[in-house]
């Protein structure tokens, strides 16, 4: 291996992974390996600047990550343009990032490809000033994202759950002005996602001609709700229906709405919003993949 110092950041409320568990396992691992092991664990309290720290202070030339995608975005806003290899153990309630980059569920098989040589350099989108790693939209997926957060039941089933009062009280559609360096359009739309990778952490594949490192993101405009052609997204098939979804590719945009409408990056949600500014930031994050 030709790293050293390695970095596990640990969000200790994500998910329901019993963490301790996590760490020891690591510093097995690590401790066999004959690496040199430095645990942070997060608090919601100066994170990004505390890691900052531990990076430079340790001289840590590797990182692995163990909670959601919220977590490792918090980590990435830190590691963007250092050349410094993120390792994923999924272990949040979201975990798109770890579903994008076909992670297995086992645990030890996370690690082995953590702590490994392949690496992707991957893009990173900037949304009002926010890193987007795989996918933000504008919708009714954002309004069932806030919905699952305000509830007590966790994982895909709790999203299930969720979905039939959020269809019955939302507002759509939505009808949004898009703004590209090629392209200036009026749309109506149930959900406008801003893709930089394929996949929901669902599984649900709404971008099957994405890649994460081609310098560019989708706009997917998602134009009604049809059964069919989402059960298509949930089986990873690469066609869709035109009439279904509309794909546009794009460098930067600008996105209005004259009513607020939910916004929500990498399954966090944001809050309402009128206008999102997207571009593309020039540096990369390099990212451990199987």
């Amino acid at each position: 291996m030709n790293f050293k110092e390695v970095l596990l950041v640990v969000n200790p409320i994500s998910g329901q992974t019993d963490k301790k568990k996590i760490i020891d396992d690591v510093k097995q691992k690590i401790e066999k390996e004959n690496l040199n092991l430095h645990l942070f664990s997060t608090t919601g309290e100066d994170d990004q600047k505390k890691i900052k720290s531990e990076i430079e202070k340790n001289h840590i030339d590797r990182v692995i990550v163990a909670g959601g995608d919220g977590t490792i975005n918090l980590v990435a806003e830190v590691m963007k343009g250092s050349g410094i290899t993120m390792g994923i153990i999924a272990a949040g309630s979201a975990n798109g990032m770890a579903e994008n980059l076909n992670l297995p569920e086992i645990f030890e098989e996370q690690l082995e490809i953590a702590l490994g040589p392949n690496y992707l350099n991957i893009d990173i989108l900037c949304l009002n000033d926010i890193i987007c790693l795989h996918i933000s939209d504008l919708g009714i997926n954002a309004e069932l994202i806030k919905n699952y957060e305000g509830s007590n039941i966790r994982g895909k089933f709790g999203y299930l759950i969720q979905s039939i009062p959020t269809l019955m009280q939302s507002e759509y559609p939505f009808l949004f002005n898009i703004q590209t360096e090629q392209t200036t359009k009026e749309a109506e739309a149930v959900l406008l996602g801003f893709a930089n990778a394929n996949k929901y952490g669902t599984g649900a594949n709404v971008n099957p001609q994405g890649k994460p490192n081609d310098g560019i993101f989708e706009i997917l405009i998602f134009k009604k709700l049809n059964l069919i052609e989402i059960l298509k997204t949930l089986k990873n098939e690469t066609e869709l229906d035109p009439d279904f979804v509309e794909i546009i590719p794009a460098r930067e945009a600008i996105i209005t709405c004259k009513k607020p409408v939910s916004f929500q990056i990498d399954g966090e949600y944001i809050g309402e919003e009128t206008k999102i500014e997207i571009k593309m930031l020039p540096e990369k994050l390099r990212i451990a993949i199987p």
